[in-house]
């Protein structure tokens, strides 16, 4: 019998209960023998010891079972928010996803933020409401507010008896007519045959239609169906079991295609060697391959391994659709394309807006933590480790309090440096003001080096990042170092980049075009103002910073500050005080409406002040008021002069 692979996401907010649903997956799937804990750090997919001590998912974990014919690939994903960053670079890897809530808590925060983003993403997506046999729990509640906060387009697969006891179960939907109803309304605005036939008579649709509709609907991420059950009894598991493969597109890659594949986790090995984890799309590779990376590098595939029967088993190939464990890939990173076939991954969810500087407790430390920081990045490039060469300090980027408090945790535990952190500080980017133009010549007294490099900076569109381009002439470049126009072309670009991560007041400089518009080289065979010793790479590396520094001088930056969109839904009695409160806090009000006896402001705020609206909320609302922020880009601050610049 043909096997096929699903490779499935668990995502959450955090204490949904994602990991122990994971648990009961496997058990029952009978890949494990025993039922793992959180509370005992005994399960299968938290392997790292602060995971266990801390009883929350840090790293997106791998685990597989079979159901059918249907192997089973499942990614276990944090569902803090400070771990974002794990859960966006496994969302590039799935086929479908189970998006979990609890039944007593409901929709979050976190939950909408996620729902957002796989709907975005159009990842195929089945929604379980956990924790139905908890005290509290409301599952009919839940599920009205998931039609109002995250999607109308669910259909409910059962219902639940003896909610909120030991004793709940799921019971699924049997034919009756309201149920055929409820599908076929929700189906038929999808389907026009359907819808055509509803119209006429909705009596007249059969389940079995409805049936082959809401799979074919959820495969193509149009409907979500939502199950019920608990991850700690077993209820309603199998029937989400059933759901992952009824409901889920399994992959669909050619394994004798060209390559594709792309690397989600970077983790070292017993001796400290890289293994990456990789999802091929198409394509299969095998030891001893060499495989095309970013940039026009190659690696050579030392070891391979698959996940099999609950456990990581070495393997000759690893083929489309397959998540494999490879070996001798020094020199990828987290998020790389594999093969020539790939594309370059998208940016789903808000970068860290927060910044904190590290240092050693014992000085003698120092060459240690920026190796051990350097291996962490590897992990999750989104700390972005700096160092000021000036002031000799390290500096990292956060999400938030806790992820700080896991990076000092492993510090400690897994390299034995004791690090502090200073207070955490907000992250500015700057942006060019205007274009500007700079050029070190040679033989100048303002330039030491055997280089003439000219550079044009010019303001691009919000959130367009930086662009390069290359306008000169294949003789003002010195091939016999570069070897070509392209190589040449990809080496000035890194040098640009890195020069533009610290710009005249310290920030991160980005939304800008930067083009070369001078070259130059020493040359024996030249015109005599060129004649000299041969230029060298290090002449061009070390001429690049100051020559940004010159343009960016002339263009000017605008520092701007982190703006998060807030929606703050408040009583009615609330409005005045929570407004007078958004004032205060530089927030500009967008919009306000009013539904029942209920009110929703929505406003652009500083991220720098959100945790007061968050600390203040409670008094002015009575309790109340439920506060939900996502990333809005960056916005010009009234000043230069910004606490924790550079």
């Amino acid at each position: 019998m043909p096997v096929t692979t699903l490779n499935l996401g668990i995502l959450a907010h955090v204490d949904a209960g994602k990991t122990t649903l994971t648990e009961r997956l496997l058990y029952a799937a009978g890949a494990i023998d025993e039922l793992g804990s959180v509370d005992a750090g005994t399960t299968r997919t938290d392997t790292m010891e602060l995971e266990r001590r801390r009883g929350i998912t840090i790293r997106s974990a791998v685990a597989s079972f079979t159901v059918g014919d249907v192997t089973a690939n499942l990614v276990d994903t944090p569902g803090h928010p400070d771990f974002i960053a794990e859960v966006e670079r496994a969302l590039s890897v799935l086929d479908g996803a189970v998006l979990v809530l609890s039944a007593v808590e409901g929709v979050q925060p976190q939950t909408r933020i996620l729902m957002r983003t796989l709907q975005r993403l159009r990842i195929p997506t089945l929604l379980f409401v956990n924790k139905v046999d908890r005290a509290g729990a409301a599952p009919d509640r839940v599920l009205a507010a998931i039609s109002t906060r995250l999607t109308p387009r669910v259909a409910a697969m059962g219902t639940v008896d003896d909610a909120g006891s030991a004793a709940a179960r799921f019971r699924p939907y049997d034919a009756d007519d309201d149920v055929r109803a409820a599908w076929a309304e929700v189906l038929a605005g999808n389907d026009d045959a359907l819808l055509a036939a509803y119209v006429e008579s909705e009596r007249r649709i059969t389940r079995r239609r409805l049936r082959e509709a809401l799979a074919a609907q959820a495969k193509q991420a149009l409907v979500h169906p939502v199950f019920f059950g608990s991850a700690v009894t077993g209820a309603g598991v199998d029937a989400l079991m059933s759901g992952l493969v009824d409901l889920l597109p399994a992959a669909d890659g050619d394994p004798d295609g060209p390559l594709s594949g792309r690397v989600f986790k970077i983790e070292r090995g017993d001796a400290g060697e890289k293994v990456a984890y990789v999802r091929l799309f198409h394509g299969t590779v095998r030891t001893r391959d060499r495989v095309e990376l970013v940039g026009g590098a190659e690696g050579k595939v030392t070891t391979l391994s698959v996940f099999d029967r609950g456990t990581w088993v070495r393997r000759s190939e690893v083929r489309a659709g397959e998540i494999g464990k490879l070996w001798g890939l020094s020199a990828v990173q987290v998020g790389d394309a594999v093969g020539a076939g790939s594309s370059a991954a998208g940016h789903h969810f808000a970068p860290p807006t927060l910044a904190a500087v590290v240092a050693p407790r014992r000085p003698d430390d120092g060459a240690a933590l920026r190796v051990a920081l350097a291996e962490l990045a590897e992990q999750d490039p989104l700390i972005d480790v700096r160092l000021d060469a000036g002031r000799q300090e390290i500096s990292v980027s956060l999400y938030g309090e806790v992820q700080k408090e896991v990076i000092e945790a492993t510090l400690a535990d897994d390299y034995g440096i004791e690090v502090a952190f200073r207070e955490t500080s907000v992250i500015h980017v700057e942006r060019p003001a205007a274009t500007g133009e700079a050029v070190a010549r040679m033989n100048t007294e303002q330039n030491p080096y055997r280089a003439t490099i000219g550079l044009r900076v010019e303001p691009a569109a919000e959130d367009s990042g930086v662009e390069f381009r290359l306008d000169v002439t294949a003789r003002d470049v010195p091939l016999y170092i570069y070897k070509s126009m392209d190589v040449f072309a990809e080496t000035m670009e890194n040098h640009v980049r890195r020069a533009l991560t610290g710009g005249p007041h310290g920030w991160r400089v980005t939304d800008c075009v930067v083009t070369m518009v001078e070259s130059g080289y020493t040359s024996p065979d030249g015109p005599p103002s060129t004649r000299g010793p041969l230029s060298t790479p290090a002449d061009f590396r070390k001429l690049t910073p100051l020559v940004v520094a010159r343009t960016l001088r002339r263009a000017g930056t605008l520092v701007c500050a982190p703006t998060l969109h807030a929606d703050v839904e408040i009583p009615v009695a609330s409005i005045g005080p929570v407004l007078t409160a958004l004032g205060r806090l530089d927030a500009a009000v967008t919009t306000q409406r009013p539904h029942g006896d209920m009110f929703t402001i929505q406003a652009l705020l500083p991220a720098a002040r959100v945790h007061e609206l968050h600390r203040d909320l409670p008094n002015l609302t009575g309790g109340e008021g439920v506060l939900e922020t996502c990333f809005a880009g960056y916005r010009p601050v009234r000043t230069t002069r910004v606490p924790g610049s550079r």
